[in-house]
């Protein structure tokens, strides 16, 4: 089972006004969220640690470029200042910036404090820069981007699930104490997508990491991170304003199949 990916890039014209931030911007994943939030009418502030990529991607998709570490609070305020400065207002937040460093249960306290620190609470120290912002307009919408990895056990990984599902109940409490303040808080946990860390692995053969996810995803397929941006566009967006402290898949099913994965399993018995 498969199905072509839509590559629709255009403006539905939901965020016009909108100015939105977007951490990990520098990524292949990051840069197609950014792009997705411009073609949508935002205007959109990259974060990205790596000068080099982050300075390309937003050079590419017409976004402004911050150089900074989302784990730095002096940095997190100097890009607060910056969005300001540049247009006055800050609507949406994503944090997308992640540590993937994790040696399952070898994992050092090093990689454990680095990476809970890049993935949790520098989520919970830009939202919290953000917020008087978004306070000041009456609206707001701030997105986490978590993970399958979250719901389940995965062998040989320790860290970044833990980070992943606390980020999940993080989005939980952050919705309900920034509620009074008109600020939606949602989470979009994406199933295979394709990016950088894929494209590496099978070294670029975008068919073979599809037929590897197929039997686990029921789209038959792995994502393309556009689609997954879609769903975060939605989430910016006034055409969200019932949905809060939620968690969306976009996975491809992932999460909707069991063990038995999509093939029939009771015929087995009789064969």
């Amino acid at each position: 089972m498969s199905s072509e990916p839509s590559k629709s890039n255009s403006s539905s014209g939901s965020l016009s006004g909108k100015v939105a931030i977007v951490t990990g911007g520098g990524t292949l994943f990051g840069a197609a969220v950014a792009k997705t939030l411009i073609a949508d009418g935002a205007k959109v502030m990259i974060v990205e640690i790596n000068a080099e990529s982050g300075s390309a991607a937003a050079k590419e998709c017409g976004a402004n470029f911050f150089h900074g570490d989302v784990t730095d609070d002096a940095s997190i305020a100097k890009l607060i200042d910056s969005t300001i400065s540049a247009w006055g207002r800050i609507d949406i937040l994503v944090n997308l910036a992640c540590s993937y460093d994790d040696s399952g249960a070898e994992s050092t306290r090093a990689q454990w404090t680095n990476t809970l620190n890049v993935n949790i609470s520098s989520a919970a120290m830009l939202a919290a820069a953000v917020r008087p912002y978004m306070k000041r307009e009456g609206t707001g919408s701030i997105i986490n981007l978590t993970s399958i990895s979250s719901a389940v056990a995965q062998t040989g990984r320790w860290i970044y699930p833990v980070s992943k599902a606390a980020l999940v109940q993080l989005t939980r409490n952050m919705a309900m104490d920034y509620a009074g303040d008109k600020i939606r808080v949602n989470s979009v946990s994406p199933g295979w997508t394709w990016s950088a860390i894929m494209d590496s692995l099978s070294k670029g053969d975008r068919a073979k990491t599809d037929r590897v996810a197929a039997p686990f995803h029921l789209t038959g397929r792995v994502g393309d991170p556009e689609e997954v941006a879609n769903v975060i566009s939605f989430l910016a967006s006034d055409k969200a304003s019932v949905v809060t402290g939620a968690d969306w898949a976009a996975d491809g099913g992932y999460s909707a199949m069991g063990p038995e994965q999509a093939v029939p399993a009771i015929p087995l018995l009789e064969a």
